[in-house]
């Protein structure tokens, strides 16, 4: 019993020993060419290095390490069991008595705290981490503000629809507001233009037409050239920010996406593949995990490098087939609940059969 317990101790220290070094290093490369990259914005736009460091680098890590984490469990398994493998060190193991089932366990306790991590960073560290970054993202690199300005349909309230023709610069043209109770319509004001009144924090009318529909079925006609309104709407409305839902918190997002939804917005598919993929994608880290183990513990011709150039290829068509998915998601075609769980799913029968190829 010893003997497993010191063995369960040297696994997990290689795994975790080994993705943590390749965390650093990856992190390493991809900030300085990111430095490199953005070099001449921070000097354009006079950024110190105080926002830099603390406010950019230090909040972009834990997004990196998150981003990463799946991909560089895979091949800190794959080259560290391939090694064991070489000095035949898992033939001894499993000769001396351990099974190949048992074997995995310290596996399955280092793809659980990687896993862990990965979904509270997800959760609860990057969205608050996000704010800070995409502010200094926004205030010196890019604004990555969309503008859905033509023929924009919303709902502001519940049975309360509006339409503009074109919004631009707080200004809207072609207005119209329509409260809908069922088959009827009670209410309906028509404005040529709407413009928003930053001073008093509400919309002023011109030229507009209203139609008041009486309980008893009589109408009610008001007309004029200008006219202060109050709705439930203001111009960041009419702004989808598609990074914005990164910076949000589970609870955040839930209601954003509601919010989205009651508007009729084109994006929800997108804002949901973005919550569902939080807690999916954690859960692939024990996916890659077994099949790292199954692919990398059989000793063969080529060694870590054979087992590397597998592994590897394995990885990115994993996130290569993440990415179609989500993207026949954001199309409409499939859920996105489904979208993000297709590729665990199908590499999860991948890992059972490898499962059973491997050595026992």
């Amino acid at each position: 019993m010893k003997l497993i317990k010191k063995l369960d101790i040297y696994i997990l220290k290689k795994f975790l020993g080994t993705f943590i070094f390749a965390i650093i290093i990856i992190s390493v490369i991809i900030i300085i060419f990111d430095i490199s990259e953005k070099l001449e914005w921070f000097m354009k736009h006079h950024a110190t290095w105080k926002p830099i460091v603390f406010d950019y680098y230090v909040n972009f890590i834990p997004y990196l390490v998150n981003l990463f984490s799946p991909l560089f469990t895979f091949i800190a398994v794959v080259f560290f069991t391939s090694r064991m493998a070489a000095r035949s060190e898992i033939i001894a193991i499993l000769g001396g008595g351990t099974s190949f089932w048992r074997l995995l366990y310290p596996y399955m306790i280092g793809a659980f705290l990687i896993s862990g991590m990965s979904l509270y960073l997800n959760h609860f560290v990057i969205p608050d981490a996000n704010k800070i970054r995409l502010r200094f993202e926004n205030r010196f690199l890019n604004d990555p503000t969309t503008n859905h300005n033509l023929n924009v349909h919303k709902q502001i309230s519940p049975g309360v629809y509006i339409y503009m023709e074109t919004f631009n610069n707080d200004v809207g043209y072609r207005f119209t507001l329509e409260n809908i109770q069922g088959q009827e319509i009670p209410y309906k004001l028509m404005a040529e233009t709407i413009r928003w009144d930053s001073a008093k924090k509400n919309w002023k009318i011109f030229n507009y037409f209203i139609r008041k529909i009486r309980p008893d079925g009589t109408q009610k006609i008001i007309s004029g050239m200008e006219k202060d309104t109050v709705l439930n709407l203001n111009p960041a409305d009419f702004t989808e920010r598609l990074d914005d839902v990164k910076a949000m918190n589970y609870k955040e997002l839930n209601a954003y996406i509601d919010k989205k939804r009651m508007e009729g917005s084109t994006n929800i598919a997108a804002f949901e593949v973005e919550k569902d993929q939080r807690t999916a994608f954690p859960f692939a880290t024990f996916i890659l995990t077994v099949i790292g183990v199954s692919l990398s513990s059989r000793k063969v011709r080529g060694g870590t490098g054979l087992h590397l150039g597998i592994g590897l290829m394995i990885a990115f068509s994993f996130i290569l087939f993440m990415q179609i998915s989500t993207t026949f998601a954001a199309g409409g075609f499939i859920s996105p609940l489904v979208s993000v769980w297709i590729p665990n799913f199908i590499y999860g029968i991948l890992a059972y059969f490898m499962l059973r190829w491997a050595p026992k």
